[in-house]
């Protein structure tokens, strides 16, 4: 991690949230007198109270470290709203039904904005039986090579990870409208309306 808390981000939750310093102090075990401290950039809180001072202020250890709060308006947890994140260094693939803060390796990940699947990562679907047998035409080296396909509807998600030098290819079931959302690990996220 790069960053650590800043007074001015303790602050801040600590105001947002209307308590007072010595009411904070209280709540996770120190005096007042620290927090001050904290708030006025002339110490920092030691790291075991990290955890305990997140809860107080209502917070992720994530956001508090970051300085970031993050409020999710998509309160009905509309799979159709689903975020991806893709961590650079090793590869992880992660899902949100919302705003999140979402880390991995040590770095913060923005969440991937689908571009409309292009021809050169065309898709091919083809019924089979009670399936689709879905195939991505595209190069599948160690380079360059799609990582993931998932289809989202508003009450389902599949999800299925492809490695190099396999084939980009797989059954899903596709009932229902929504998206096949494909991950070109040079050209980034795609999607295809379904």
């Amino acid at each position: 991690m790069n960053n650590y808390i800043t007074g001015s981000t303790i602050k801040r939750l600590r105001e947002t949230k209307g308590i007072t310093q010595n009411q904070l102090a209280d709540m996770i075990g120190v005096s007042s007198k620290a927090v001050s401290k904290w708030e006025t950039a002339k110490g920092l809180p030691d790291i075991t109270l990290i955890e305990p001072l997140s809860k107080a202020l209502g917070v992720s250890v994530m956001e508090l470290m970051s300085g970031d709060t993050v409020t999710n308006k998509n309160i009905s947890s509309n799979i159709l709203r689903s975020k991806f994140y893709v961590c650079p260094i090793c590869g992880n693939v992660m899902r949100s039904t919302g705003d999140a803060v979402i880390s991995c390796c040590g770095i913060s990940l923005p969440p991937l904005e689908a571009e409309e699947v292009d021809e050169a990562h065309g898709i091919e679907i083809e019924p089979v039986e009670d399936e689709s047998f879905i195939t991505v035409n595209h190069e599948m080296s160690k380079t360059h090579f799609i990582s993931f396909i998932a289809h989202i509807t508003s009450d389902r998600v599949q999800f299925v990870k492809f490695y190099p030098e396999s084939d980009a290819q797989t059954r899903l079931q596709l009932r229902g409208r929504g998206y096949l959302y494909i991950y070109c690990n040079k050209h980034g996220l795609m999607k295809k309306k379904i």
